[in-house]
C-alpha cells in the first residue's frame, strides 16, 4: 500500500517495551514483505502470536486442470455457479498459471466459523453482488457492490455478508498487489493525472481486539494445501499498529476513466499491477471525440498475455450477447477484436455505460475443470460472419 495508516495503540519508538496497563507487556510483530525490505507493519498483540497447539488436517486444494495448453477462446457463464454456503468451499478456481489464480465465489454465509489466511498469495476481491465487511486482524473495511479488496498475503480475516445474494470475482496473485508505478511519483504519491488517489482508499477502522484463549480454528492455505491450525488465543488481539501493509478497499466507482479524441488501448484503465499481470477497470466513459473516431476497440494480437474479461454490468458495446457475470478468456496467439457487426454499431456513439474487469497476463492461463464446466462451447466461433 503506498501510503502510511495506523490504528489503535502502539508505542511512540519501535522494538521498545510496551507494557500493558495491568502489568506485562505487548508482544511486537513484524508484519513484512520481501524480507525485510518490503511494505510492512508492526503489529501489537495482547497474546504471543506464536502460540499453536495443534494441526488437525491438511489437504489439498490444488485446482484440476482441464486443459494444459490452451488456444481457444472461452466464454464461461459466471452467474450459472452454484452458491454454497461455506465461504470457502464457494470459492472456485477457473483460470490458472505459475503466477495468479482467477476465480469465481458465491458464498451464502458469513465465515464465522473458523479464521483464514492465504499464505501464499494476495487476495484481489471484488464484490460483483452483496455487501458486508471484512473483518481482519488490522481493522475492518465496509464493502458494497464494485469495491475491491486487497489482502496482503498472510493476512487473517474472516468475511460478514449482509444477504445470501453474493457473487465475488478474485484474483489470488503470488506477487504483490500496487497501483502503476506510472500515477506515482518517487515517494509514491499519486500524480495529478491517475485516475484515482489516495482519499478514494478504503482503509482499515474498527480494529477488534479481544483478550481470549481457546481453541481457534484457522485454516491456512499454502503451497496448494489447506491446514486446519489450532491457535490457543484469538486471532484478532491486536491492540494496535502502525505502517504500509494492510488489507484496504477501493471501489471500480471512483475510477476516473481518462479519454481522448481517438480510441486509446487498455493500458488508460489499469488499476492494479504485479510483476506478472495488470488489472484494468473499464467504467461508464465519454466515447472518442474525433469527427471520424471509432468507439469500438481496433482488432488486436495477443502476442504476450492472456486477457480476461469479467463483465459487471452495463452494455458491453464491443460484444454480443454478453451478460452480467460471464468470463471471457482470450488468450495469446490468435488475435481477437469488436464482434461482427460491433465496429459499425459503435460510431455516432457518444458514451458507454459499461462496467468490467480486466486481467491480463503475462504468462498462459491454464483452464480448469470448474471452469469447464460454465463454458458456452461456441465462443471461439463468435467472429465468424
Amino acid at each position: 500500500m503506498p501510503i502510511y495508516h495506523k490504528l489503535g495503540d502502539f508505542p511512540q519508538k519501535r522494538h521498545v517495551q510496551f507494557e500493558k496497563p495491568d502489568g506485562g507487556l505487548y508482544y511486537e510483530q513484524l508484519f513484512g514483505t520481501e524480507g525485510f525490505n518490503g511494505h510492512s507493519s508492526l503489529l501489537y498483540h495482547v497474546h504471543r502470536p506464536t502460540q499453536v497447539k495443534e494441526i488437525t488436517k491438511s489437504y489439498s486444494v490444488e485446482p484440476k486442470i482441464a486443459i494444459g495448453k490452451n488456444i481457444k477462446s472461452l466464454l464461461l457463464k459466471g452467474f450459472e455457479l452454484k452458491p454454497a454456503d461455506d465461504f470457502l468451499e464457494s470459492r472456485k478456481d477457473m483460470l490458472v498459471n505459475k503466477d495468479c489464480i482467477i476465480g469465481l465465489a458465491a458464498p451464502k454465509k458469513s465465515l464465522r466459523t473458523y479464521f483464514y489466511k492465504n499464505a501464499d498469495a494476495d487476495e484481489m476481491i471484488f464484490i460483483h453482488k452483496g455487501s458486508g465487511k471484512l473483518r481482519t486482524m488490522m481493522g475492518n473495511i465496509d464493502f458494497e457492490y464494485g469495491d475491491y479488496l486487497i489482502i496482503p498475503r498472510g493476512m487473517i480475516y474472516q468475511i460478514d455478508f449482509n444477504t445470501e445474494e453474493n457473487r465475488l470475482f478474485y484474483v489470488e496473485s503470488y506477487a504483490p498487489f500496487y497501483t502503476p508505478k506510472r500515477y506515482k511519483n518517487e515517494s509514491g504519491q499519486h500524480l495529478e493525472h491517475s485516475p484515482f488517489c489516495e482519499r478514494d482508499f478504503k482503509l482499515p477502522t474498527e480494529i477488534e481486539t479481544y483478550d481470549e484463549k481457546g481453541d481457534f480454528l484457522i485454516k491456512i492455505k499454502k503451497e496448494g494445501m489447506m491446514h486446519e491450525v489450532v491457535y490457543a488465543t484469538h486471532p484478532f488481539d491486536v491492540i494496535g499498529w502502525d505502517g504500509y501493509n494492510f488489507p484496504y478497499g477501493f471501489s471500480i466507482h471512483n475510477f476516473e476513466p481518462i479519454t481522448g479524441r481517438v480510441h486509446l488501448p487498455p493500458p488508460i484503465h489499469q488499476t492494479f499491477e504485479t510483476s506478472t499481470f495488470v488489472i484494468c477497470s473499464f467504467v461508464p466513459r465519454l466515447y472518442d471525440y474525433h469527427p471520424k473516431s471509432i468507439p469500438a476497440p481496433y482488432n488486436h494480437s495477443n502476442i504476450d498475455s492472456d486477457e480476461v474479461l469479467y463483465y459487471v454490468d452495463g452494455d458491453f458495446m464491443s460484444r454480443n450477447n454478453i451478460e452480467q457475470g460471464h468470463i471471457t478468456l482470450h488468450p495469446k496467439g490468435i488475435p481477437h477484436g469488436p464482434a461482427p457487426g460491433a465496429m459499425e454499431r459503435s460510431i455516432g456513439h457518444t458514451e458507454t455505460l459499461e462496467l468490467a474487469v480486466m486481467v491480463d497476463t503475462f504468462r498462459p492461463l491454464m483452464i480448469t475443470e470448474e471452469a469447464m464446466g460454465l463454458d458456452d462451447g461456441q465462443y471461439y466461433k463468435s467472429w465468424v460472419e
